[in-house]
């Protein structure tokens, strides 16, 4: 979680912040198609998830951001980032190439976008960026009345650069007398700017052309998730850290109406148990069970859609109190008439699952949810994926993102018969 902007001065109103209506805060990604370090690098994966996607959906999950823009000069990176729910501004050649700076494809960017408060440049070379990130900077601009903001992270070694003297190479100390080496508590802290997230009021910086002016905030963030892809091995530590570090956006309950969930494999561990007489018995988890209770309770509308016409389907949704339609060949239609039925924007429904079957439903659906086990495919597809696998608590999982982490205990499972 991003800190306190670290000196914010005393707090004053921006022009963002004294509006009547909410402020406009546009998040640009610059993610040009040509690199020479990485080639490809802004539709490299990590976890399955193009670098692009993943600063698209940080952005979208920010509390703060009102639009989400991709600029790009390449095709591809264009319908990675539209299918991914950003808008994209095609940028020109003359701000493409190796020597075009940021600001000059973010100014690009605000000629489309006139009415912008608050401008972000969120770089998706930074592969653990969070909403939090996002939404510290863009705080600190809009709420806090800084004029421009950064992410950084506390720094605390000493910095050398190589010298030349009389003819013969050395080592300089940067900002410290090489003979004296004051203890860490002794020294004033520094800070890293992490190249991952601006904020800039957007007046200002049509006027400056430049990402820093007026007071500065210094928006904190984890040192451990700092990482900026410039070179081969860049991407190949994100890939190793990404098990261990990634937390995609997660929805709250104000971003859902209904949550639909597929059965096999995503409320199951995807194994099936069948007996001499030809019954199936399949394992499921209690604390499932009380995630939708908990669900029902705080008035989501809940349905089991599975593929499998099977009793067992249908004993477990009874035994939830909730509705099923199971049998179904195309559950994208099904989701779909469903959602007209009860009134229920598509964008407003979280639908999880975990297998190819489940990606029509995914295309449908505003929060599409991969359970920890899902196919690499859905996992690629999927806006929020689960840490637990299906079967073993992940639909408590989801519970707990909607309504609060006390839901996160999860008992032993149970067997259902058919």
């Amino acid at each position: 979680m991003p800190e306190t902007p670290v000196s914010p001065g005393p707090a004053t109103t921006s022009p963002a912040s004294s509006a009547s209506t909410p402020p406009k805060v546009l998040a640009v990604i610059p993610a040009r198609g040509g690199s020479k370090g990485v080639p490809g690098k802004n539709l490299a994966s990590v976890a399955g998830v193009p670098l692009v996607v993943r600063a698209v959906l940080a952005c979208r999950s920010a509390r703060l951001v009102t639009d989400v823009v991709v600029s790009t000069d390449d095709p591809a990176i264009a319908a990675a980032a539209r299918s991914s729910g950003a808008d994209v501004v095609l940028r020109p050649a003359g701000i493409s190439g190796d020597t075009a700076s940021s600001e000059a494809a973010v100014l690009h960017t605000l000629d489309a976008h006139p009415d912008t408060d608050v401008v972000l440049l969120v770089q998706c070379t930074s592969p653990f960026l969070t909403r939090e990130d996002i939404d510290g900077v863009a705080a600190a601009v809009v709420e806090d009345g800084a004029e421009t903001a950064v992410t950084v992270t506390p720094f605390h070694g000493f910095l050398w650069r190589e010298s030349i003297e009389d003819g013969v190479g050395g080592g300089q100390g940067m900002g410290h007398d090489k003979a004296f080496r004051p203890r860490r508590q002794d020294r004033p802290q520094d800070f890293l700017e992490t190249g991952a997230a601006y904020a800039m009021d957007a007046e200002g910086f049509r006027t400056h052309q430049h990402r820093f002016f007026g007071r500065t905030a210094l928006v904190r963030t984890d040192p451990a998730r700092v990482l900026e892809i410039d070179e081969p091995h860049d991407l190949e530590r994100a890939r190793a850290l990404a098990p261990v570090l990634d937390r995609l956006p997660t929805p709250t309950r104000d971003d859902v109406d209904a949550v639909v969930l597929d059965f096999d494999g995503t409320q199951t561990d995807d194994k099936v148990l069948i007996d001499s007489e030809g019954r199936e018995l399949v394992a499921v988890h209690r604390g499932d069970g009380l995630g939708i209770a908990a669900l029902r309770r705080a008035g989501l509308k809940l349905l089991v859609l599975s593929t499998e016409q099977n009793p067992v389907v249908a004993a477990r949704a009874r035994k939830l109190q909730i509705p099923v339609l199971h049998g179904i060949d195309r559950k994208d239609l099904a989701l779909k008439q469903w959602c007209e039925e009860n009134g229920i924007d598509p964008a407003r429904v979280l639908y999880a699952g975990n297998d190819v079957n489940d990606l029509p439903c995914f295309a449908l659906a505003g929060w599409p949810v991969a359970v920890g086990s899902a196919h690499d495919s859905v996992r690629a597809a999927a806006r929020a994926v689960t840490r637990t696998p299906g079967g073993e608590g992940a639909i408590r999982e989801i519970a707990a993102w909607l309504l609060g982490p006390e839901l996160n205990h999860t008992p032993q499972p149970h067997h259902t018969p058919a």
